[in-house]
């Protein structure tokens, strides 16, 4: 089994290398690197390696999925500045080979109003891209977990139409004694299998991803970082248009601030920490430096790239809540709830 999960990570990274001739803006179904679980959205990135009762982790991670997420059902759904809604379910089951996760993700971007090339009106029409697949997850020994995951894609917008398939590969460790866990996955493998109309086939946004996660050992906190968009160097958006000014006062050139290797690398990391107050309540807050980058207002950063979220803990649900801060413009807003189906059988005396 050990070879089989070596062979696994081989195969990821052999993707990852062939990845890197991508560009951003030429891939299709952008959508599959949206966040879908609310506490992800909460901590400000999508959280790969925690491994607990929280099945919507899987959905990006299917190492994660674990015994504990047998019968349990997670609902998410994200409201964006624009009305954009964004959603997800999952489930899981056991059988003898292995534990399995059915997963739906979509966007629905709403109606829009058509009009021809003079800008007269003609019929309205609706735009939805979807995610319909399954998740699997097998324990190779005692410290590692190995996972995969198998999607059809589809995308509607007016009479324009594309499908594809994706699949996730991914390993998590676990330290058999501490707190600790890290995590590798490779995300987006696939292909458009029929294109929009009168366009060729692009490529999907293939993404490799490692995170670590730590929780101390006398205080309630847990400390993550994730590295994202491993098989890109430069990601910062760098607009080859700008041109060197003039100071007016001093008549001194300010050449473009162009991103160094200081931005590049800071780029790649998301920073989480989680407030584990109690067995109930938990508060979250996570920093995203590229989210921040590509968000802001020049002239109004505020708190763009930043994330905070919570999760309440009741009898039988659990509800979580995450708002990513985009920019001064608006915010997107996360709400889940999960349940175990276990939790509402009766109990017998």
């Amino acid at each position: 089994m050990i070879k089989i999960a070596l062979s696994l990570c081989i195969l990821c990274l052999a993707f990852a290398f062939k990845a890197q001739t991508y560009n951003f803006g030429l891939n299709s179904f952008a959508f599959l690197n949206t966040i879908y679980s609310s506490r992800s959205a909460g901590l400000g990135s999508n959280l790969i390696t925690i491994s607990d009762n929280d099945i919507g982790l899987s959905v990006e991670n299917p190492s994660l999925l674990s015994s504990q997420h047998v019968r349990s059902l997670q609902i998410n759904q994200a409201i964006l500045p624009s009305g954009v809604q964004v959603g997800m379910l999952c489930y899981a089951f056991k059988s003898k080979h292995g534990i399995f996760s059915p997963v739906i993700r979509f966007q629905n971007y709403g109606r829009f109003d058509g009009t021809d090339e003079l800008g007269n009106a003609t019929n309205s029409f609706s735009a939805i891209e979807y995610s319909l697949g399954m998740n699997y997850s097998r324990a190779v020994g005692k410290t590692i977990k190995i996972g995969a995951g198998i999607n059809l894609i589809g995308s509607h917008m007016d009479v324009y139409s594309s499908l594809g398939v994706h699949g996730t590969m991914g390993a998590t460790y676990s330290h058999p004694k501490q707190d600790l866990a890290a995590s590798f996955i490779v995300k987006n493998i696939g292909f458009q299998l029929v294109p929009y109309e009168n366009t060729d086939r692009a490529p999907l946004p293939v993404e490799v991803q490692s995170g670590i996660s730590y929780k101390l050992n006398h205080a309630p906190f847990r400390i993550s970082l994730l590295g994202h968009h491993l098989n890109h160097w430069k990601i910062l958006y760098n607009d080859p248009n700008l041109q060197p000014t003039i100071d007016a006062l001093s008549g001194d050139t300010i050449p473009v601030d162009r991103p160094g290797f200081g931005k590049n690398l800071a780029s790649h990391f998301s920073y989480s920490l989680e407030l584990l107050a109690s067995d109930k309540l938990e508060f979250r807050t996570g920093f995203n430096y590229f989210r921040r980058e590509q968000m802001k207002l020049l002239d109004r950063p505020g708190l763009s790239g930043f994330s905070f979220g919570i999760g309440i803990q009741l009898k039988k649900i659990k509800i979580d809540y995450g708002i990513l801060v985009m920019s001064a413009a608006g915010s997107n807003h996360y709400l889940g709830i999960s349940t175990n189906f276990d939790n509402w059988k009766k109990k017998r005396f």
